[in-house]
């Protein structure tokens, strides 16, 4: 399947189908209609159909989709069948709390190096491994086979980290900078900004405020 017959809004809805999927595994639910996905997810059946219709033909009409089958294929599309490497770049409050999230390999997701440029931090421990200098980034992420980076440095920095990082074979960034970022073709970032996501937040309230 290529990436491109997917909409990047569908993209972006997986990750939230493929957490619902894994509730009503828990719950154990072999199968799960639309309406049923779309209370749990927060959507509409019309829209969980047609989203998963650019994965291919699933499902049984009239009964619904297998729980199992329907993970299994959603963490194909996304990737995640294998455990993924990352790497945290910046240990600091936000970076050290992304390192202590115990939910990511569940996900798919394994965080294999940290490393900081405070002297203070460097040789600490961060939940199992050692912080390590930004001297050794390039070698550090080809020395544990990384292809995900969490950028987590301060703004004015981010971008010289960023090109280190492309450089030494990251191919994905989590970039959690209040900078936008200038890479390559073929190098993929997701942009985090919490107090973006704040502003919008504010926005309803004070829409809410003038009704």
């Amino acid at each position: 399947m290529e990436r491109a017959q997917v909409p990047e809004t569908t993209i972006q809805r997986l990750p939230v189908y493929l957490r619902c999927l894994l509730q009503a595994q828990q719950e154990r639910m072999p199968v799960i209609n639309s309406v049923q996905m779309a209370e749990m997810c927060g959507s509409n059946a019309a829209q969980v159909r047609k989203d998963l219709s650019y994965l291919g033909e699933l499902g049984t009409r009239g009964i619904g989709y297998d729980v199992e089958a329907l993970i299994a294929h959603i963490s194909r599309v996304l990737g995640i069948t294998e455990r993924r490497r990352a790497v945290v770049v910046g240990y600091g409050r936000l970076g050290g709390a992304l390192r202590s999230y115990t939910g990511f390999p569940e996900r798919g997701f394994e965080i294999v190096a940290v490393f900081d440029a405070d002297p203070a931090k460097i040789g600490t421990d961060a939940d199992g491994l050692v912080v390590r200098p930004m001297e050794e980034l390039e070698d550090g992420i080809r020395e544990v086979g990384a292809e995900i980076a969490i950028l987590a440095t301060p703004a004015p920095v981010s971008q010289q980290v960023a090109d280190r990082l492309v450089s030494a074979g990251i191919r994905a960034i989590l970039n959690l900078a209040p900078v936008r970022l200038h890479v390559p073709a073929g190098v993929a970032v997701r942009q985090v900004c919490l107090s973006t996501d704040l502003q919008i937040l504010s926005f309803h309230l004070a829409q809410e405020q003038l009704t």
